[in-house]
């Protein structure tokens, strides 16, 4: 049983993983690429504020498919916005693998609960910083994470920029 949420944790790296190698290996050969561009942590919490104000003038519905798009308004570079509610049921993810799914026994590579320890804390508080490790699908490699999230309606927004090496 204690093997569940390794296994779990691997699942969804490798959900999150498939897609962005798919789209590499069908991709043809180009030119030297540019340097890769990381959105940063001010970014993260000014998409999470544009989100929440979306979600405020056109409601969950509309907010929550609209998050979804990538590309998409609520989607930059390595930025997007996730939510969910205080269950830790994922109402919106980039990876639409994840929607719909109790996220609370996700863990990080370190063995970090951090789906569960966000929800946690937004029972109580209204916004945060939280870090943990997440697969950055620029690179391709699990990488630090910093997320900052708000409650509204008693649903959680988050969005996260990937921190520099």
């Amino acid at each position: 049983m204690k093997r569940l949420p390794v296994l779990l944790t691997a699942a969804v790296l490798a959900a999150f993983a498939a897609p962005v190698l798919a789209q590499t290996a069908a991709a043809p050969a180009a030119a030297p690429a540019a340097a890769v561009s990381y959105g940063t942590v001010q970014e993260a919490e000014a998409m999470v504020k544009k989100a929440v104000a979306f979600y405020k003038k056109n409601g969950k519905e509309k907010a929550v498919a609209e998050f979804q798009k990538n590309p998409g308004p609520f989607v930059d570079r390595d930025l997007y916005v996730t939510v969910y509610d205080l269950e830790g049921n994922a109402l919106s993810h980039i990876n639409p693998k994840m929607v719909g799914k109790n996220m609370m026994d996700l863990r990080d590579p370190s063995g970090k609960y951090h789906i569960k320890e966000r929800i946690e804390t937004a029972r109580k508080e209204n916004s945060g910083w939280q870090d943990f490790q997440f697969f950055n699908p620029q690179t391709k490699k699990v990488e630090p994470k910093r997320m900052y999230w708000e409650k509204h309606d008693n649903i959680v927004f988050a969005a996260g920029a990937y921190k520099p090496q």
